[in-house]
């Protein structure tokens, strides 16, 4: 599976289970920790836990396991670290604070629903 195949699935997962907010970030050419990052907002701890334990689960079963799973406990905000692909759901506070989408702001942002790049306007990061 390619990272964006691998994002793509993962996209899916959460959009499947109500995530907000969804966006994908090709960060290749600024880090090489991963090729992207998906950026996600859940309504409350039970969610944001239940939307990293679905995408969790999910991949388990096509034999995909995250490397590395941070912040469960507390579920302000839990990355999930499937190498090429770094999984961010965040509750709106803390998305807001850290504002991942400014901060890689030299990324390329891929539209999710036609899957075509698009430059990040500032109106556009949360």
């Amino acid at each position: 599976m390619t990272p964006k195949e691998l994002a793509d699935k993962i996209i899916e997962i959460l959009d499947n289970k109500k995530a907000n907010n969804i966006k994908l970030l090709h960060v290749e050419k600024q880090t090489i920790i991963a090729d992207y990052f998906i950026i996600c907002t859940g309504n409350s701890n039970t969610q944001i836990r239940a939307l990293s334990g679905e995408v969790e689960k999910e991949m388990k079963l096509i034999g995909i396991e995250p490397k590395n799973i941070e912040g469960f406990n507390e579920a302000s905000w839990i990355l999930l670290d499937f190498s090429s692909v770094i999984v961010h759901i965040f509750n709106r506070e803390t998305r807001n604070f850290y504002n991942l989408e400014k901060l890689w702001h030299d990324s390329t942002e891929i539209d999710i629903l036609t899957n075509k790049t698009k430059e990040i306007e500032p109106s556009e990061q949360v």
